[in-house]
């Protein structure tokens, strides 16, 4: 089951999972981000509130912002599978989002053997106020853990991610002020 979720105090809604969990309630979170997580699995969802990059193409901007959260990651490698632009009905001013899907193998927790996650990633790029949001899931497929997702997990999960891409609305641009 999901509901709308009021991010940034309101300024942001978007329709998210009923069952996540906001982070903030038991560990900081930076006033730039809003992080939520699952408690049956590793996944992550975050809408992050970031400074746009010179890039003038949103797909090519979308790849900086995944390839930016890969070496935030230590990822010893990355691929983007698939990019493209997603309609949201611009609802509100809302602009539509580049949508961005790729894997990253990344060494958690000093393991040696690294984790496939998959990110799925939406850019809503809103220039007049330069700025980019962007909201990630991250998908654990393999997990030294036991948090991984299966394929048919996947599926759902990327059906939740295209949901949650298209309904989120910027409701008071005054957040990026």
């Amino acid at each position: 089951m999901s509901a709308s979720k009021e991010l940034f105090g309101g300024a942001i809604t978007v329709t998210l999972p009923s069952e996540l969990i906001d982070a903030s309630n038991f560990r900081q979170v930076p006033d730039t981000q809003e992080v939520f997580v699952s408690p049956n699995s590793g996944l992550s969802v975050i809408v992050e509130v970031l400074q746009s990059v010179a890039a003038t193409d949103p797909r090519e901007a979308a790849g900086f912002h995944f390839d930016a959260l890969a070496h935030d990651n230590d990822a010893k490698s990355k691929t983007i599978t698939d990019t493209a632009t997603v309609s949201n009905g611009s609802v509100g001013g809302t602009p539509d989002p580049v949508v961005l899907e790729g894997t990253q193998m990344v060494e958690k927790f000093n393991r040696t053997k690294p984790d496939e996650v998959r990110i799925l990633l939406a850019l809503f790029r809103v220039p007049d106020k330069t700025v980019d949001l962007v909201m990630t899931m991250n998908v654990p497929m393999t997990s030294g853990d036991g948090g991984a997702l299966t394929e048919a997990d996947y599926r759902s999960v990327k059906d939740v991610f295209d949901t949650a891409a298209k309904s989120l609305r910027i409701v008071d641009y005054g957040l990026f002020a």
